[in-house]
């Protein structure tokens, strides 16, 4: 399958063909404003993978993010050292969820299904949002099990927004389901017995 070679290409993109394909086309995207709809997934693969079709109701979005620390300016009256605070801040959220976020707000009518990284320079990082339009998918005749799938997702409005896409429940660290912590989940919600 051609999927193969295009992931594999894309797992070292500094020693494959990727890099230069990649450099003239970043000079493109910094001129491009934040939150940009395109035509097709830049890395096919991927998007395959989290989801994507190439049929109606499937929108793809670029959305750049600002990378760097939360350095802050630094208070001029005095303050003791410990509520100085310019240096060692740590955002909540990773960028790729808030690329998700803001694709969302850009297209209130649909729904983000999952995201991925694209490119990255010194300045910026480039992530692709899937999205879903619940409104052209469910008036679809044939209904398979996927589909049907999609729409569950889809019809649950703001998923983003709750942390409910993979960006999401990584930052909140839903990904590992280990048994420790489920016993001591079971613990804290166990209903009272009588």
């Amino acid at each position: 399958m051609a999927y193969k070679y295009l992931a594999d290409a894309w797992k070292i993109p500094d020693q494959s063909y990727i890099e230069e394909i990649m450099r003239q086309r970043v000079i493109e995207w910094r001129k491009q404003p934040t939150v940009v709809r395109i035509d097709k997934p830049t890395r096919l693969d991927r998007a395959r993978k989290l989801g994507y079709k190439a049929k109606q109701g499937f929108v793809v979005v670029r959305v750049r993010v600002r990378r760097g620390g939360l350095r802050k300016p630094r208070p001029r009256s005095g303050r003791r050292p410990k509520r100085m605070g310019v240096a060692k801040y740590k955002p909540a959220k990773s960028l790729r969820l808030i690329a998700e976020e803001r694709a969302a707000r850009k297209y209130p009518n649909l729904e983000v299904l999952n995201s991925y990284w694209v490119w990255e320079d010194g300045r910026y990082k480039w992530f692709e949002v899937i999205m879903v339009d619940k409104s052209i998918l469910s008036r679809q005749h044939k209904k398979t099990k996927e589909l049907e799938n999609l729409l569950n997702l889809a019809s649950k409005r703001g998923r983003v927004f709750r942390g409910l896409t993979s960006a999401g429940k990584k930052v909140r660290g839903l990904r590992s389901k280990s048994p420790k912590k489920r016993v001591e989940y079971k613990k804290k919600h166990k209903k009272k017995e009588k």
